[in-house]
């Protein structure tokens, strides 16, 4: 069964499991998420779902937003986002995070930090050349083109902005559920800044090729 819910970063921590061992986890506070639409083939060509997630006073809505909350029978939300391919829900139907489980997998997206212009060696993670007997290519990008094009190619990996584009890390293990205070906590980092919006969906099963079949 595929899950989707709108969670925010509330940070990282570290967390001991029942063996001992202690393990670096993300803390999300994940839903709930009420249902405002349900798209279906007949009426909107493609199924998918609207959900919101996050409190907001009814002064900061706008009209036509106030009334498709209203329409819906849910209380306005900040956030609101159309994910595909999962299961059908009911509009007003919240969904939590009691549809998760401890051991499952989950993909988490989110914009990543932005970083501002970088060199060509932290964007690019080029390693230096030599620092002694007089060199002067410790931090240089190296070639970028031919003298016979007379012109740089497109595509080269070359000094620019870092970060602040959407990221999907994929296959998380989800360590522990808590229902009650909507928390989610998953091995590993996710993309973004603490209190970043995020995208938290189960992943799909891993399908491995065998050589010679197509």
């Amino acid at each position: 069964m595929t899950v989707a819910l709108l969670a925010r970063k509330l940070g990282m921590a570290q967390v001991f499991a029942d063996d001992g061992r202690c393990y670096g986890v993300t803390v999300l506070e994940a839903g709930p998420c009420p249902v405002v639409q349900a798209k279906t083939e007949a009426t909107d060509g493609y199924e998918a779902l609207q959900i919101g997630f996050g409190p907001v006073r009814k002064q900061g809505v706008n009209r036509p937003s106030a009334g498709h909350f209203e329409a819906a029978g849910v209380e306005p939300t900040r956030q609101l986002r159309e994910v595909r391919g999962v299961e059908p829900a009911a509009v007003g139907e919240v969904l939590t995070v009691a549809g998760f489980e401890a051991g499952s997998r989950v993909d988490v997206s989110g914009v990543s930090k932005g970083k501002g212009f970088a060199g060509q060696h932290k964007r690019h993670n080029f390693g230096r050349g030599p620092v002694t007997h007089g060199s002067h290519n410790i931090r240089q990008p190296g070639s970028v083109g031919s003298v016979d094009a007379a012109r740089t190619f497109p595509g080269l990996k070359m000094a620019g902005h870092l970060g602040d584009h959407r990221a999907t890390v994929l296959r998380l293990e989800v360590f522990r559920v808590d229902p009650e205070r909507n928390l989610l906590m998953v091995k590993g980092a996710v993309p973004g800044a603490t209190g970043g919006l995020l995208m938290v969906r189960s992943s799909r099963p891993r399908i491995r090729k065998v050589r010679g079949q197509r």
